[in-house]
């Protein structure tokens, strides 16, 4: 009965390999669509990050309000704070001139920080404990600073460090290839092993993203980014739609 109660009361998906797909996806489409309102449509990073901030403060509230775990609901809020991440990190790195070294290093501090007052007030920061208000708030704001760090984190890797968006496809990817063995074959905390990869999925959507929209001569395909927005929304839906999605269950 406890099993079930907790299962119900549950707001956030199970991690399986759909979810990570999904986050991928997400972290990827925030970067072309955040790119698409703030750079094609000309409205600059403070008006897209007011934008993006509305809907991700109007998704967060449907989110927490919600009685049960939604895949749609999730979802949408998880592509808001990617997109809302992307243009908030390029605002400050780009506009206020802080650069991708000083921004990474701030967004990493905002991130800890916001694991440590976490885990220091409900005593956890596992996904499977996110079930009331209090802990979703925490979830979010911890989601969206770890959003927000992964788009100046893979600027910093593809230009500062000059290894280009395919250089940034390789380091993030073998950072998570290597966050999954430990997963497999070591005994190092799921919790750590976790948050560690989703904040580094952040980065490897931010450099694939970039890849799918920039112009042939700066490394990336010159794809539309209303095109590349579109193609990964769809891809999003269809596993969205396609697989079954559980909420995530308590250890007992």
């Amino acid at each position: 009965m406890n099993t079930e109660k907790s299962a119900v009361l549950s707001k956030v998906p199970e991690v399986t390999v759909i979810f990570w797909i999904l986050k991928i996806l997400a972290t990827t489409l925030g970067e072309t669509g955040g790119d698409a309102v703030s750079m094609s449509m000309n409205l600059g990073y403070l008006v897209g990050t007011g934008i993006f901030a509305v809907i991700f403060l109007v998704a967060v509230g449907v989110q927490i309000s919600a009685t049960k775990f939604h895949p749609v609901i999730y979802w949408v809020t998880i592509v808001a704070t990617t997109t809302v991440g992307t243009t908030m990190a390029d605002f400050a790195d780009r506009s206020l001139g802080i650069g991708y070294t000083g921004g990474s290093a701030i967004l990493l501090t905002l991130l800890l920080a916001s694991l440590f007052t976490w885990y220091r007030t409900l005593g956890s920061v596992a996904v499977d404990t996110v079930s009331s208000p209090k802990s979703e708030a925490f979830y979010w704001v911890t989601i969206m600073f770890s959003q927000t760090l992964g788009t100046a984190l893979g600027d910093w890797v593809a230009d500062t460090e000059s290894l280009g968006y395919g250089g940034g496809i390789v380091v993030f990817g073998t950072l998570l290839a290597l966050i999954a063995a430990a997963y497999f074959w070591t005994k190092v905390s799921r919790t750590i092993l976790f948050w560690a990869a989703f904040i580094l999925t952040r980065p490897l959507g931010a450099v694939l993203g970039d890849f799918m929209d920039k112009p042939l001569d700066h490394g990336g395909l010159a794809l539309s980014r209303y095109t590349a927005t579109a193609s990964l929304l769809g891809a999003m839906l269809i596993f969205i739609f396609a697989f079954s999605h559980k909420p995530a269950q308590r250890a007992h």
